[in-house]
């Protein structure tokens, strides 16, 4: 029998991951501060339980999909961990901050619950489909442990071990610098060609073929050319996930003066539009100051 499953955060990214644990055979009990939740969870066969600690009680397995690390920590208290079964196994999916997570290892360690962080890379539709990256921190014989449970969620070549505690949070957050590092590198560039009289398709196609093709070029361009900031994740989160990046640089002494510029791309940008939904804004923020719209 599949072990009884608690999940905490049921989201854009926790509830179709919640039906997937659902499909597989999972008995899962679902918890999220938002009582209007609830109908969604039912939808893809879970239960649904009013508190975390209730949702938590004789749990196997605690599977969080939160936003970021103060709701992780609000989330999973030590009543939460305490009300977990002997033994239990905690499978963070927060996108967490590395020193954050660790803090919130120790506090499950005092209970005896073992903890894999798997932050994701993938929107809902990833999620709902099983094509979500997992960006896994904690030791391998725990990994073991909870390998079935994560490929009910993804495919085996999608779950990545990056290393020990700490690992699988930083690994998602240099992936999160690297893009929005990209989308704005190319933006500057794209704006510089086009006041320059470069033909805006001619130029992508140019450096799609070229030593300067970037994933962003080839798969997330044409949205902004379309005039669409990816609307799928917010800009203050956003913010706080590059500052993490540079925190976290500044701890361990890396040099960091790449990341700090786009961190302060985006906290300009945040300041211009707000804590809005939107990946891009960044590059609206670009836009803006050139008086040009990335439109061909």
């Amino acid at each position: 029998m599949n072990p009884r499953t608690a999940l905490i955060g049921t989201g854009r990214m926790g509830t179709p991951l919640c039906g997937r644990l659902v499909r597989a055979g999972h008995r899962v009990l679902a918890h999220d501060l938002r009582p209007e939740r609830e109908a969604a969870v039912r939808a893809v066969g879970a239960r649904w339980a009013p508190t975390a600690v209730s949702a938590a009680a004789g749990a196997d397995v605690l599977i969080t999909v939160l936003p970021g690390p103060v709701e992780a920590d609000s989330a999973v208290s030590d009543d939460v961990l305490a009300a977990l079964a002997p033994g239990a196994l905690w499978v963070d999916m927060t996108s967490n901050a590395p020193a954050a997570a660790l803090r919130l290892r120790d506090r499950a360690a005092a209970h005896g619950v073992d903890v894999l962080e798997a932050p994701m890379g993938g929107g809902p539709d990833d999620a709902e489909r099983g094509g979500v990256t997992l960006f896994v921190g904690g030791a391998a014989d725990v990994l073991d442990r909870g390998r079935p449970l994560l490929e009910a969620l993804t495919s085996p070549d999608r779950i990545r071990h990056m290393g020990g505690p700490g690992t699988g949070c930083t690994a998602k957050l240099l992936v999160n610098l690297l893009w929005f590092g990209q989308a704005a590198a190319t933006a500057e560039a794209l704006l510089l060609g086009a006041r320059a009289g470069i033909d805006l398709r001619v130029l992508r196609e140019t450096l799609a073929g070229s030593a300067a093709a970037s994933e962003f070029i080839r798969r997330d361009l044409s949205a902004l050319f379309a005039g669409d900031y990816l609307a799928s994740y917010g800009l203050g989160r956003i913010h706080d996930q590059l500052e993490a990046v540079t925190d976290t640089a500044r701890d361990l002494g890396t040099p960091h003066g790449m990341a700090d510029a786009v961190l302060d791309l985006h906290r300009r940008a945040l300041e211009r539009f707000g804590p809005v939904d939107g990946e891009l804004l960044g590059v609206a923020l670009l836009e803006e100051a050139a008086g040009l719209r990335l439109r061909p």
